[in-house]
């Protein structure tokens, strides 16, 4: 079995110059079209059993029109949608419930796109209330290549987030940190927040980070704690598993990354 933990769709009608748009800003070229049936024809293709796809909202009046098109595609041929809220938007918890209401198992937060600092307060009152209501938490970490500086979510502002939501968590905190912890920042990642109650995903790593730190960062945070993803359609679900699978790593720990974390944080 295989579970991406971390893909991307758009509705048909937006989604081919959304794609176009985000290529031109980023300067990388898309393995996918970013469309609902593209990603399960790559599903498909490379025999991927679940993908996890994460809505990003980037003003708060988008959170009814994206988090109802996220139900109407969770739990159909193996995909299965997170929510998406903003820091801007009011009665957090309210909301938060909303959309565990909907069926739907976690959220997305992109500290870029949203243009806040992964410590401002709102995030720490989301997060909080995602650990409150077993919501997993996914969060864009690092750099992200489409967008200029200032970086808003690093790990040193991570590391005090952390601090703070998980001071008095005495649990598994379901908080995914993306792209093996902070994209582009790994150095500082092995120092502040490997070890820490969070998980790490892979996405978009493949061909930017050496193998020597990556398998170090997997051995001191635990293979129970890292998750096979791809940022899909910004990487191919297959050469991402066969990336994973070519590391030196045992039979367990290659279980644990493709599938068997996703299933614990899934529940299913």
């Amino acid at each position: 079995m295989i579970i991406d933990f971390h893909t991307h769709v758009f509705p048909d009608k937006i989604a081919e110059r959304t794609i176009a748009s985000l290529e031109k800003r980023a300067h990388i070229k898309a393995a996918a079209s970013g469309t609902l049936d593209g990603l399960r024809d790559s599903m498909k293709e490379d025999n991927i059993d679940y993908s996890v796809v994460l809505p990003v909202i980037t003003k708060p009046s988008q959170f009814d029109t994206v988090n109802e098109y996220a139900a109407s595609i969770n739990n159909t041929d193996g995909i299965l949608s997170f929510g998406g809220i903003h820091p801007a938007n009011e009665d957090i918890p309210e909301r938060l419930a909303y959309i565990k209401s909907l069926g739907l198992k976690g959220i997305k937060l992109h500290p870029d796109y949203q243009d806040a600092y992964i410590d401002d307060e709102r995030y720490i009152t989301i997060i909080r209330e995602c650990i409150r209501l077993d919501l997993c938490c996914v969060i864009h970490a690092g750099l992200d290549i489409g967008l200029p500086t200032p970086i808003h979510c690093p790990p040193d502002r991570t590391y005090i987030m952390l601090q703070e939501v998980l001071k008095d968590c005495k649990k598994d905190s379901k908080i995914v940190l993306a792209h093996v912890g902070g994209h582009l920042q790994w150095r500082l990642v092995e120092e502040l927040l490997v070890g820490q109650n969070v998980y790490f995903d892979l996405s978009f790593c493949l061909n930017l980070i050496e193998k020597d730190q990556l398998l170090r960062i997997i051995e001191n945070h635990g293979s129970d704690r890292i998750l096979y993803a791809t940022d899909s359609p910004w990487a191919g679900q297959k050469e991402t598993a066969d990336f994973i699978r070519s590391l030196p790593l045992n039979a367990d720990d290659l279980d644990n990354i493709l599938y068997k974390n996703a299933m614990r944080l899934l529940q299913i």
